[in-house]
């Protein structure tokens, strides 16, 4: 489950000085690793919609990467190498990443859409930022809470019950969770006021 903190964010008063709230294992001040890849894809060249496509080659890309550190002969007593299962959970978690910031992105903001992978010698951690609606920044928030007061294993049940049409699922982060055991955060802050623009953060912590 996730934790909350409790801090106060003015989605409701734009005006106001911009403030920033965290949900779940957000690490703030996390130091940049030797080994680390950013891509930027910005709105003002392609709407990020029709970039949509392109997720799937930029995540297999992220995962080729940053399997060329690990070691490609399986151990004596697992029949899939170390190099397999990385590739196969970077490629996933970047790939529902990159949809989920893709899909909800303020169309009105000319936000960039970013990911970050950082590689530790112990774990992978994933940033990705997006430009967000408050419309939006209530739904997500409504499923973080919703990921803190329930099993991940049977939350995954309920929403995988609901009709296909009823938005978003939250499945790919409940799957992050459940198969993988990766930690999530959030970080929402006030980017601009004028006009608002709302940024949210997604950190993705997996042990390797």
């Amino acid at each position: 489950m996730v934790n909350l903190t409790n801090q106060q964010f003015p989605v409701s008063n734009p005006g106001k000085t911009a403030m920033t709230q965290i949900f779940g294992d957000f690490i703030a001040d996390i130091p940049t690793s030797e080994e680390y890849l950013i891509i930027g894809f910005s709105p003002s060249s392609m709407p990020l919609k029709q970039r949509w496509r392109n997720n799937g080659l930029s995540a297999d890309f992220i995962a080729d990467y940053f399997t060329t550190f690990f070691p490609g002969d399986p151990a004596p007593d697992k029949p899939i190498s170390m190099k397999a299962e990385v590739k196969s959970a970077v490629s996933f978690i970047a790939n529902e990443l990159l949809e989920n910031a893709m899909k909800f992105s303020d169309e009105s903001s000319q936000y960039p859409v970013t990911i970050q992978l950082n590689l530790k010698s112990n774990n992978m951690v994933f940033w990705v930022t997006n430009s967000i609606t408050p419309q939006q920044v209530e739904k997500l928030q409504a499923f973080i809470e919703d990921l803190t007061l329930n099993d991940p294993g049977d939350l995954f049940i309920r929403q995988l019950e609901k009709e296909p049409n009823q938005g978003e699922s939250g499945l790919g982060l409940l799957t992050m969770v459940n198969d993988y055991q990766a930690k999530l955060g959030w970080k929402f802050e006030t980017v601009q006021t004028e006009p608002l623009t709302i940024a949210v953060t997604t950190m993705v912590q997996l042990k390797i």
